[in-house]
């Protein structure tokens, strides 16, 4: 390893880069194109991927959505457009008869004033039981999501966004224990919380599900349900198949796809986890290609530049240079080369990538979020850089240390 210290050996590989400069150079400008578009477009490819994970990340992935809709279709007696109304009983035919299911959550939503002393508001009220917060996640801020005993005694109690909370309360008002009143009724705010960017209506309002149904005299019907399936379970099979018995249940004709509706979350985040694995996949080839395509430039230079030192090289074998001296010299510059070269692009994708965060990745609804590479990804990518630039170096240095001394010394 002396020989890395050694200031002669330095000294020539300063000397070869210099007769070289502008091929050099853009030898140096292909590798490190080839780095950094590879360090962007992965970090593009994460800020893309984490901001997906905000938007849904507080959502069960393998869920659907299912409410009811109006017949499209006679049946049974029944005219098309009928009105139909999910039903408490649906639910637990549901649970008994469809497999794979995890969660069936069904929820009541309504519009309603606000009023807390002068300041007031109209805001999404929905009924929720605990369970809600396992299907989609509550970001709670303060205090707590509704429990089981605010269902078994219908409690006037109400868990807030935090968007409400600034409409509502003062400033540095602490909001747990206050009382708001939610058409004419007194509730106490017992949680608040920061609403997920795909959370629904903005200004929610959460009170127990069955405080919901005595208050607005809903009876035992509810707005919609979310379905989560457990896991290996088809969430699109699981679908149809809710989809069906409510068709049985409520006496709809099987053809009729207008009489339910349903949004099948499960099948959208597989869509966008399938794009975002092919992204990935084309990020790393396309840089990786443009990595080689780099290299096998270092290696044609220094096969260049070995055909211009001919005479040189000979001369040092006449006066005693080993082979492997020879060697090791164009080897060193061919991964010199291509570390610098490596280095550059890592730092200058690292600033493209900070431009992005503080331009593309601020607000409230950015279009991607810490776009970042992981530490050993760059690692590995400069092992690899290192490890194909030593690979290539040895081309040109095997073609240096096969021509004989005395051929060399003729070369004109």
């Amino acid at each position: 390893m002396n020989f890395l210290f050694d200031r002669d050996t330095w000294q020539e590989i300063y000397s070869s880069i210099r007769k070289n400069k502008v091929r050099t150079g853009i030898t140096i400008i292909g590798v490190m194109w080839g780095i950094f578009l590879l360090v962007v477009l992965l970090g593009a490819a994460r800020g893309v991927e984490n901001n997906f994970n905000r938007l849904f990340g507080n959502f069960a992935t393998n869920s659907v959505f299912v409410w009811a809709q109006q017949t499209s279709k006679p049946f049974k007696g029944f005219q098309e457009g009928r009105r139909l109304t999910l039903k408490m009983s649906d639910l637990q035919n549901i649970k008994n008869e469809i497999k794979g299911l995890e969660f069936v959550v069904p929820r009541l939503q309504t519009q309603a004033l606000a009023i807390n002393n002068f300041k007031t508001g109209t805001f999404t009220i929905s009924g929720d039981y605990p369970v809600f917060d396992k299907v989609q996640k509550v970001n709670l801020v303060y205090g707590r999501f509704i429990n089981h005993n605010d269902i078994v005694e219908k409690k006037k109690v109400c868990v807030i966004e935090e968007e409400i909370y600034k409409q509502l309360f003062d400033k540095d008002e602490f909001p747990i224990g206050q009382y708001i009143k939610i058409d004419r009724i007194n509730y106490n705010v017992v949680g608040m919380f920061k609403a997920s960017q795909m959370g629904g209506p903005q200004g929610a309002i959460h009170i127990p599900f069955t405080t919901f149904q005595q208050v607005y005299n809903r009876g035992n019907s509810f707005n919609f349900m979310m379905i989560t399936g457990k896991p290996g379970f088809d969430i699109t099979q699981i679908e149809a198949d809710v989809k069906l018995l409510l068709k049985n249940l409520h006496g709809v004709n099987p053809n009729d796809n207008r009489a339910f509706g349903s949004f099948n979350l499960g099948e959208r985040i597989k869509k966008v986890t399938g794009f975002l694995t092919g992204m990935q996949f084309l990020t790393w080839f396309v840089g990786i290609a443009t990595l080689i395509a780099g290299v096998f430039a270092i290696g044609n230079i220094l096969l260049i530049t070995v055909k211009e030192r001919t005479k040189e090289i000979g001369i040092r074998r006449a006066l005693g240079a080993k082979p492997w001296e020879i060697k090791r010299q164009i080897v060193l510059e061919s991964v010199f080369l291509t570390s610098i070269a490596g280095a550059l692009g890592i730092i200058f994708g690292g600033i493209v990538l900070m431009i992005i965060d503080a331009t593309l990745g601020k607000g409230d609804n950015p279009t991607l979020t810490n776009p970042t590479v992981d530490i050993p990804v760059i690692l590995i990518a400069a092992l690899t850089l290192v490890v194909l630039g030593t690979l290539i170096g040895l081309i040109p240095a095997q073609t240096a240390v096969s021509i004989k001394p005395i051929e060399a010394l003729r070369e004109e």
